[in-house]
């Protein structure tokens, strides 16, 4: 089956794909329901409105087969609508899914696409040439992570502790910087970077975060050692199917608005490296992602809307500023060490940067 999640562009007499819908469709979530006003639809854009009704913060999906993520809008707080616009270019069962609390498999239903619909990028140059840049810069930093886990699980399976805890932030850097591609592969993302709160009762914890707690708080266990070879097992896996993905315009965008999401939901709280502390090496790897997408869309952003771009130029500027007043050299201060008005800061220059970001998929879809 072939999938995208791009929308389509007008101008210099690019074809615009078909409609996959009639309008926005309706998600209504709560803390125990998930109402899609319609579960069918014809291939082409679908554009959903999450509005939120519950008392948990929420997410919401649109699962392909074997739950590879074709969509997701994260951060849905009590009261607030969030938009997902994602294209479907074959027919095809999907599925649907709002997570209360951010946790779980969520609550779920099935979604029909009819018909089918032309690839946007395969009319629009422009569109063409961001995911192929993009898609380079997923390979490379993969290839990367892949190279530093090893080096990372070699310190752990040695016992060489100090090595093990300097590599840790360095090698999560290429995890966090694609971190939404790598969320597309329901099984590899939870297995590499769950954080325990975060798993459901009888599930393993593993992973680098499993990793960060053995060498941060409890010491090395008896099967830190397997824990690592599987984290080196999964990151190979997750080299090779990212490096196949087929991605899109929408990929892009929606992805880094993802990564402003993961700041806003994890890093700024301080809950992402609860052991280690070192949340701003994230934060920074996140920005590093996010700036890259929207790196790699700015011709046809440009092209579409006149002000945009720039708007975002200042606002990665000053997030990147508190940033950098926040690192020695290549290296962040402890989370731990930052006051309370430093993270206020941190977070007041995410949401302004969060919100020109939300408007890059409409932009792109046009």
């Amino acid at each position: 089956m072939s999938l995208t999640a791009l929308a389509a562009c007008g101008g210099g007499g690019a074809t615009q794909p078909q409609s996959g819908d009639s309008g926005p469709i309706a998600v209504t979530a709560s803390d125990d329901a998930c109402g899609v006003s319609r579960t069918t639809a014809p291939a082409g854009n679908l554009t959903f409105e999450v509005t939120n009704k519950g008392t948990k913060v929420t997410e919401f999906y649109l699962y392909a087969a074997g739950d590879r993520i074709l969509g997701e809008v994260e951060n849905i707080g009590p009261g607030l609508t969030r938009r997902l616009i994602v294209e479907v270019t074959e027919a095809g069962t999907f599925q649907t899914a709002c997570k209360p609390g951010m946790v779980g498999n969520g609550i779920r239903g099935d979604f029909t696409v009819t018909g089918g619909a032309s690839k946007a990028a395969d009319a629009d140059s422009q569109l063409a040439e961001a995911t192929r840049g993009y898609q380079q810069y997923v390979a490379n930093q993969t290839e990367a992570l892949e190279q530093q886990t090893a080096l990372f699980v070699d310190a752990v399976k040695a016992g060489r502790v100090d090595e093990a805890k300097t590599r840790y932030s360095t090698t999560r850097v290429y995890y966090e910087r694609i971190e939404p591609v790598a969320e597309k592969f329901g099984d590899l993302d939870p297995a590499i970077d769950a954080r325990e709160p975060d798993l459901a009762p009888g599930e393993q914890f593993t992973g680098f975060h499993r990793l960060e707690k053995d060498l941060w708080s409890t010491g090395l266990q008896a099967d830190s050692g397997a824990i690592a070879d599987k984290l080196l097992t999964d990151v190979k896996d997750l080299h090779t199917k990212a490096t196949a993905l087929e991605l899109t315009a929408l990929d892009l965008a929606n992805g880094a608005k993802s990564l402003l999401d993961e700041v806003a939901t994890g890093k700024v709280t301080g809950e992402e490296e609860s052991y280690s502390h070192t949340d701003l090496s994230d934060f920074q790897a996140n920005v590093d992602g996010s700036r890259a997408a929207i790196a790699a869309l700015r011709p046809a952003i440009d092209a579409r809307d006149a002000t945009l771009g720039t708007t975002l130029d200042s606002k990665f500027a000053a997030v990147q500023e508190l940033l950098d007043s926040h690192r020695s050299g290549d290296t962040f201060a402890l989370y731990t060490e930052l006051t309370p008005d430093q993270v206020k800061d941190l977070a007041a220059a995410v949401d302004a940067l969060s919100e020109p970001l939300s408007q890059v998929a409409a932009v792109v879809a046009r």
